[in-house]
């Protein structure tokens, strides 16, 4: 379990998240994390993988995204001498690689649909077949995927098979976004900065309370990379100094909420019964999420305590 520890943050999303993910690290399902750019959906396949049954197997990542379709075939299934141009040996690839432990795709959204086949094939069967093979061979691979991208509407438009999906979707894992935690801004500072500070052995510099406040009135939409990067670049020009609000970069005032904007509500001139409306938005956020209580909170805003308090307040059944 200590592997999950070591993933900073103490926010309801986040808690919630953990402790799906510890029940799925358990066993050999197939996973599918799900999340924006930036949001840690690498740091959680390692976990998950540290915690199984195959810890002590071979973890091997691929990134979908950074290999041409005339290669990622070759590179996942591996190629038989002579199956094309240049291929002067007999090859393995990354299944006969990972054979026993676990294989992480990553953006599998942009796996080739050609390919999304013979994942297909594998995930049914346990059968690979190398290019330019007509006998298949057979390997014990867990598979963890990770999209960037709504596979569901991928699927709507034919860029992503719907059986494969179904197979990699047995249990969706989503990460939220940091604007969704903000709880955990300080926490994950104050791990960027000391890692920073033993990387450049230098004096870490340390936020205000306006810097902190900008910070989390941002939109983050970078998630924790973003945030990462700007911890290491303030160490590195501000080492040993109290960063203020100004000496943030410019994006952060102008996307802060402490910029005026319109209201996002406007209250009418006749007013509203606000008990009426809250108990309202509950029954609506419920309804969107199949009555998920940890995603109905992360809709409005609130942590999941201070909306089963709410709930229970506007007499919602709570068992």
């Amino acid at each position: 379990m200590g592997h999950f520890k070591s993933i900073i943050g103490q926010s309801p999303a986040l808690d919630s998240l953990i402790r799906n993910a510890r029940m799925v690290a358990a066993t050999d399902v197939t996973v599918l994390l799900k999340g924006e750019t930036g949001t840690g959906k690498e740091v959680f396949a390692n976990a998950i993988q540290k915690e199984s049954r195959r810890a002590d197997k071979v973890f091997i990542t691929l990134n979908c995204a950074a290999l041409p379709e005339s290669l990622i075939e070759s590179e996942l299934f591996g190629h038989k001498k002579g199956s094309f141009t240049g291929a002067t040996a007999n090859t393995q690839g990354l299944f006969q690689a990972a054979d026993g432990g676990t294989l992480f795709l990553d953006e599998i959204n942009s796996l080739p649909v050609s390919i999304q086949a013979k994942l297909l094939r594998f995930l049914e069967s346990g059968e690979c077949l190398a290019v330019g093979d007509i006998k298949p061979y057979n390997v014990d691979v867990r598979i963890i995927a990770a999209t960037n991208s709504d596979l569901n509407k991928q699927v709507e438009t034919g860029e992503f098979r719907r059986d494969l999906y179904y197979r990699l979707d047995v249990v969706p894992l989503e990460l939220p976004p940091l604007a969704q935690r903000t709880e955990d801004i300080e926490h994950l500072i104050k791990h960027f900065m000391a890692m920073m500070a033993a990387t450049y052995l230098i004096d870490a510099p340390t936020f205000s309370k306006q810097a902190l406040k900008v910070l989390k009135d941002y939109a983050w939409p970078g998630n924790i990379r973003e945030l990462r990067n700007l911890c290491e670049r303030l160490s590195i020009l501000l080492s040993g100094r109290i960063i203020e609000p100004e000496n943030l970069p410019r994006e952060f005032m102008t996307h802060s909420s402490s910029t005026p904007k319109a209201p996002s509500f406007t209250l009418p001139e006749s007013g509203i019964q606000l008990d009426s409306l809250e108990a309202d938005l509950i029954y609506q956020a419920l309804g969107r999420t199949k009555g998920n209580r940890s995603k109905s909170a992360r809709l409005l805003g609130l942590s999941r305590d201070t909306l089963l308090y709410r709930m229970q307040k506007h007499g919602f059944t709570l068992n």
